[in-house]
């Protein structure tokens, strides 16, 4: 049977690649996934496999001592790594996008700080932006910076840190009214945003003076991977850890990075996706009812060709997002309806593979029943349906501007 969701134009280096982590992600992963998930526990042996194949550094540039790939080969890396556990592509997700920050908008003495060791994997990363009271409206952001002769101190509450224990570096956007008056402050709040590079120590609790991180929060899906607050006391950073070294440029260095991020869950949506059809049609064909395989019955025939087209058009949504970035062109058109569609579809692809399952679908003997508590989270990480609509909405109105 011919594998779906494949990628045409591909080079051989990046079929190599990707053959690679599928090995990877069918011995290492698959079979442990489910009995990790239930445990609640930390992959480390995955993680360490996923470093010694070079993951962490796979968009790194060489002279940093990645592998300089494209955002194509990384999202197909992802989604690959989501068909086994979705989990693990949340991992290297945050890592990803604060090296790819640092790579687009840090320092040269940033990026030559923390580049190397975050390719090797020995820094792992993550970023913050939403608080306990706001999620999608970033401009609501209370967490503040104030300079104090040549550091700031920071002070505020973060919440939903992916790797918030493991990481060792965390990307964390606060206020910075340095410059602007409360006037304009007030009317203009993207522009008095600045990302802070915070090193901590990997834990929970006090990680450094001024910084805690509680412990995890527990979640219906989505577990191995940490989850976390992040509490700010009178942190102090040094100015030269501001991403750039200017201030008030954080938010549209989150959104970009966050773009790239959309490219990510994407993948993770066709990567989930994937696996639940591929357990939807093994056991239709192996269930008999009536006096045949299920899969006989035209209804259920029905429900796998309606699973298979959404996950070939979802997969070619992603595609084409990650191939927009990668040539340079605006892409937060194509990030947000790849983000929004295929999160949709996993969701309702894992539903039907549910609905296959029948009764056993509900047993935790099946791995269609984790499949089915870690879809939920790809229609709220990186921005929800609604604020996809909304990008997407205002794009189209750009792009087809009534001239009257």
């Amino acid at each position: 049977m011919a594998r779906l969701a494949q990628t045409a134009g591909l080079t051989d280096i990046q079929q190599e690649i990707l053959s690679t982590v599928r090995d990877f992600v069918d011995k290492e992963i698959i079979p442990v996934a489910t009995e990790l998930e239930h445990r609640d526990e930390y992959p480390q042996q995955i993680v360490d496999g996923l470093k010694e194949l070079g993951l962490f550094g796979l968009m790194i540039p060489e002279e940093y001592g990645g592998l300089g790939e494209s955002l194509l080969t990384y999202a197909l890396c992802v989604e690959e790594i989501a068909r086994g556990w979705m989990s693990v592509s949340g991992i290297i997700n945050t890592h990803f996008i604060v090296a790819y920050m640092l790579k687009q908008h840090g320092t040269q003495e940033q990026k030559d700080h923390f580049l190397p060791r975050m390719a090797a994997g020995d820094i792992r990363g993550a970023f913050s932006m939403s608080e306990p009271g706001l999620g999608s409206d970033v401009s609501a952001i209370t967490s503040k910076a104030v300079k104090d002769g040549d550091e700031y101190v920071l002070n505020g509450q973060k919440m939903w840190l992916t790797n918030g224990g493991t990481s060792s570096l965390v990307a964390v956007l606060v206020r910075s009214d340095e410059g602007h008056s409360p006037e304009e402050a007030a009317a203009k709040p993207h522009k008095s945003m600045t990302t802070f590079l915070i090193e901590k120590e990997p834990g929970f609790g006090v990680v450094r003076p001024g910084l805690t991180i509680p412990g995890k929060i527990d979640k219906m899906g989505y577990k191995g991977v940490d989850t976390t607050e992040l509490i700010m006391d009178g942190l102090r950073i040094p100015a030269d850890r501001v991403l750039g070294g200017v201030t008030g440029r954080g938010f549209y260095q989150m959104m970009d990075g966050v773009e790239v991020g959309r490219v990510n869950v994407a993948a993770r949506g066709c990567g989930v996706a994937q696996r639940a059809f591929e357990l939807g049609v093994r056991y239709a064909q192996q269930r008999h009812t009536f006096g045949k395989p299920i899969a006989q019955h035209q209804a259920i025939q029905f429900k796998l060709a309606e699973m298979a087209t959404k996950v070939e058009a979802a997969h070619a949504m992603m595609v084409n997002a990650a191939r927009k970035k990668d040539s340079g062109e605006r892409n937060d058109l194509e990030a947000g309806m790849a983000k929004y569609l295929a999160s949709e579809y996993c969701k309702e692809v894992v539903e039907d593979a549910f609905r296959i399952h029948g009764g056993y679908g509900f047993s935790k003997e099946y791995e269609i029943e984790r499949l089915y508590r870690e879809a939920p989270m790809l229609l709220i990480g990186e921005g929800t349906a609604e604020i996809q609509k909304m990008i997407i909405g205002r794009r189209l109105l750009e792009e087809y501007r009534f001239q009257g």
